[in-house]
């Protein structure tokens, strides 16, 4: 960025490119920009390159108003910071820059577009779609017609759609799979290797504490494992960074306020800001326990389905053929206290560190240009987070009295 301060109303300075541009009392600019210098003092300049375009900002003090700045960007109409058009306009509102005269904002709305694409206009959007032949769900279309949609989310949208079926069936059907995926293209990988990595473990742990009675325990070991690929998949999801499409709901009520609230936090306290996403400190808090409390509920209900099965499955096998070697069956609610509080504390909090760290993995320099070494930190980072998470719970239950 360039930055000089003049003030004079005969102007000369050389731009980025090291090309001079000068005009003097009332002199036409790149064609289209008219400024009466002799009614205002330019103090600052600011240049940058916007894309393929140069981008000028001054900063001017008028004989007979307060400072204003105009942004000039070429073959555009030169608008300034309070609103309106024209040499004494202003610029606002039309998502390329905001309001006010920094460049900073400028700089980064360019950054955005650069990593997110430009907001698509609705006959943009279906200009795309009719090229790509293939149909927008009806909050996108909506969302497209309202505000527009960011270029990398409909190209997402439209590759995911283009995929193979089952997937391209649920992109199209199941939003809550489609948003994650939009926001986080390797949520179905993460999704898996949580779920591989966790299944592996508890059958190594299962077949090593059943042993010679692995296969006739086998149910419980079945029951086990189902449940803990529902808790895999939920401790996942839940913390999943999520593609925002359409206007938050207006609704009144507690409920309302609640959910708008529930709504504005983060998906989990590390998620990374994106346009149209931005966190304080305080939402980041407050998600911490907000997901505490559903993860502790998931936790529980999984936990109440898990060892009922398991429960009745022992008393089953007990009324039928009754050893002394029996262990006692586990009281049912007390275990599923367990899981909930499990989850709450110590899954949520290794969970919340662990989507942090793959966060900062993925935006550096080189998982950006070799990709497999974001899937090889996430297979690495959960494996170890597995058995550590494992072998806590153990201690847990011994605490407990559970086991």
């Amino acid at each position: 960025m360039d930055m000089v301060a003049i003030q004079s109303s005969n102007l000369g300075f050389s731009n980025a490119h090291g090309s001079l541009i000068g005009f003097h009392s009332t002199k036409q600019w790149s064609q289209n920009f008219m400024v009466e210098v002799n009614l205002i003092n330019i103090v600052a300049l600011q240049h940058y390159n916007r894309r393929d375009k140069d981008v000028f900002r001054f900063k001017c003090i008028s004989s007979d108003s307060a400072a204003k700045t105009i942004t000039v960007l070429p073959d555009s109409t030169p608008k300034t910071d309070n609103g309106s058009a024209g040499g004494g306009g202003g610029f606002g509102g039309d998502g390329r820059f905001p309001s006010g005269g920094g460049g900073g904002d400028g700089e980064e709305n360019d950054e955005d577009e650069e990593e997110f694409g430009q907001v698509m206009k609705y006959e943009e959007v279906m200009s795309e779609i009719e090229l790509r032949g293939a149909s927008l769900p009806s909050d996108m279309l909506e969302a497209a017609k309202t505000m527009g949609l960011r270029r990398l989310v409909l190209t997402r949208y439209l590759d995911l759609q283009g995929s193979v079926w089952p997937l391209s069936f649920l992109v199209r059907y199941c939003g809550m799979l489609r948003n994650r995926m939009l926001a986080d293209p390797n949520f179905l990988f993460k999704v898996g290797t949580e779920v591989a990595i966790d299944s592996g473990c508890t059958t190594f742990a299962e077949f090593q504490k059943r042993g010679k009675d692995f296969w006739a325990e086998f149910e419980l070991y079945t029951a086990d494992l189902l449940v803990g690929m529902v808790v895999d998949i939920a401790l996942v999801s839940m913390l999943a960074p999520y593609t925002r499409i359409g206007k938050p709901s207006t609704s009144s009520g507690f409920f309302g306020r609640f959910n708008r609230a529930c709504g504005a936090l983060p998906s989990s306290v590390f998620e990374a800001e994106r346009p149209g996403c931005k966190f304080s400190m305080k939402q980041r808090i407050a998600t911490y326990f907000y997901k505490g409390i559903l993860y502790g509920s998931v936790g529980f209900g999984c936990g109440l389905i898990g060892q009922g099965i398991a429960n009745l499955i022992m008393t089953a096998k007990r009324s039928i053929n009754k050893s002394d070697e029996d262990i006692p069956v586990p009281p049912l609610f007390q275990s599923a206290a367990l899981w909930g509080v499990f989850l709450a504390v110590s899954s949520n909090t290794r969970y919340q560190i662990l989507n942090g760290l793959e966060h900062l993995v993925e935006a550096s320099p080189l998982a950006k240009r070799v990709p497999p070494v974001a899937m090889a930190f996430t297979v690495g980072v959960r494996f170890a987070n597995n058995i550590y998470g494992g072998m806590q719970f153990v201690d847990w239950a011994k605490w407990s009295g559970v086991q």
